[in-house]
């Protein structure tokens, strides 16, 4: 019972993440325009995110425009796109595979191979959130370092944005959902393992030479 509740709670936790790294993934809020020097405009702001770029004018009106040409984007942007799609997959085929293994589901009922399903779901929940880790660091690394490049013009300096610090708290529940299905799988691995090949060990060491 306390193992089926295990499974169900990182199950939960990883799919918590996944939501959240979908919702990461789509908004335009990955880089704000930074307010500094004598560029202070409050009545505008300016977004960038993985597929599009924003105004946000005071009036509450939004003016979003995607991006066209995948080539004149940075090689940043272009793998972290890559990197959030796959841990947007990933998290979907750990999700499947769970639900499979899961003791509180039908699938496979009585069978030795729910215990390894589950286990492959939290290898994949915890690819997932290390996928979704690396690129929402290494973006946090580039708006840090291009905001204090003084060669950049302050016109062009960005912050962090809030769908980055989304993908922080995406990352680690993927990353916790991950641990507890494998802890959880761990368990019943070590229950199902035949009692008789422990009997047989101390035979064999107790059979004279």
């Amino acid at each position: 019972m306390a193992s089926m509740a295990l499974q169900l709670l990182g199950f939960f936790l990883g799919l918590l993440g996944f939501a959240g790294t979908i919702v990461a993934t789509l908004l335009p809020h990955w880089r704000s325009r930074a307010h500094v020097d004598a560029n202070i405009i409050t009545a505008t702001g300016y977004m960038k995110g993985l597929w599009m770029e924003c105004v946000w004018r005071s009036t509450g009106i939004y003016q979003c425009k995607l991006y066209r040409s995948l080539l004149a984007l940075p090689p940043d942007l272009q793998a972290a796109r890559a990197l959030m799609v796959i841990s947007c997959l990933t998290s979907v085929l750990a999700s499947l595979v769970s639900v499979i293994g899961m003791k509180c589901t039908r699938f496979a009922r009585g069978s030795l191979i729910k215990s390894p399903l589950v286990l492959s779901g939290g290898i994949c929940f915890l690819c997932a959130g290390l996928l979704c880790l690396v690129t929402v660091s290494w973006t946090t690394n580039e708006v840090i370092k291009n905001f204090y490049n003084p060669l950049i013009h302050s016109g062009m300096k960005y912050e962090i944005g809030l769908a980055v610090y989304l993908g922080y708290a995406s990352a680690c529940l993927s990353l916790a959902g991950g641990m507890v299905l494998c802890w959880s799988s761990s368990g019943d691995r070590s229950r199902q393992s035949p009692p008789h090949t422990q009997r047989g060990y101390q035979l064999e060491k107790r059979r004279p030479p």
